[in-house]
């Protein structure tokens, strides 16, 4: 890997500044969601067949559990009973492959899967997860200091495939996602990254916090987008940097947020307090772009 400047490197400190000096709040503490299990729309019969994430049937879905298949979680219809030995079985090894399993309508399985189900199914990813490792690797390849995206929390797949969508238009080096309460590489998120998922790589953890103090040893300095920081664009964020986008409806766990080096907040100056969570972490990616690429902002009272 090549060498870069890293946390233990002259400048890479934020500037703290009072809350008042950027005139705003976060840019990330609410936005899209995603609707309930039970209320969430059908979809038109004529786009059923593109969900090549789904795989249905008890054997079927057994057997890719038994694979080592990546496996986002285990659906099972809500009047199924569950209490038989095939399907108490394919909920233990869901369980014990830490695979979340999810109590869905009928109603909404016949949808996802055009009725021929058995009563269960498995959301699979469709692309396969890096390791951070795999993360470090590229931007070692490049000769770029790291460049990481953290997604505390994301459930909307929309919101997620345009994070990764952004991070890659603008050089990011990876995104790290959790492994519960959260949404993996599913249909919907691959579409909504319109082809980037194919050249990001997308690491997985059990436990964000614990990946942040990994990520401090290993040189980087980590930021959050939320409320009551520092302007976005105040300070250094040309080095090895990792930044942490919240959940739409809770922001940043307060935990991750401890372990953070420093706060980022946009001005907000309409009357709502907060923007969708893909468009707060945008806007900040391409702050640390700018820098970066060595890119001088325009400064008129500096003329």
């Amino acid at each position: 890997m090549s060498d870069y400047k890293g946390r233990g490197g002259s400048g890479r400190r934020y500037q703290k500044e009072h809350p008042s000096d950027h005139g705003g709040t976060t840019a990330a503490r609410r936005g899209k969601f995603s609707a309930p299990e039970d209320t969430a729309q059908e979809e038109p019969e004529e786009r059923r067949e593109k969900h090549s994430d789904l795989i249905t049937g008890r054997n079927a879905v057994t057997e890719a559990l038994k694979s080592g298949r990546p496996i986002e979680s285990l659906l099972v219809a809500r009047s199924t009973d569950s209490s038989g030995r095939s399907f108490g079985q394919i909920i233990a090894l869901a369980r014990e492959l830490n695979v979340t399993v999810k109590e869905v309508s009928p109603a909404k399985l016949d949808a996802m899967c055009g009725g021929n189900h058995q009563g269960i199914a498995a959301l699979t990813a469709v692309h396969e997860y890096a390791g951070i490792d795999d993360i470090f690797a590229l931007a070692g390849s490049r000769g770029e200091p790291p460049f990481i995206i953290l997604c505390d929390g994301i459930e909307d797949p929309h919101n997620l495939g345009a994070i990764i969508r952004t991070a890659e238009a603008a050089g990011a080096h990876g995104v790290i996602i959790p492994k519960r309460r959260a949404v993996g590489l599913t249909w919907a998120v691959g579409k909504a990254s319109a082809g980037a998922l194919e050249y990001m790589p997308v690491a997985r953890v059990a436990n964000l916090p614990s990946c942040i103090d990994d990520l401090k040893k290993r040189g980087l300095w980590i930021y959050c987008a939320d409320m009551d920081g520092s302007t976005w664009c105040g300070g250094d964020l040309s080095g090895a940097t990792g930044l942490v986008i919240g959940g739409e409806d809770s922001g940043v766990s307060r935990l991750v947020r401890e372990k953070c080096d420093g706060v980022l907040s946009l001005p907000m100056r309409g009357s709502i307090n907060s923007l969708n969570a893909s468009v707060a972490c945008a806007v900040v990616i391409y702050e640390i772009a700018r820098q970066r690429c060595g890119i001088r902002a325009f400064n008129p009272s500096a003329e």
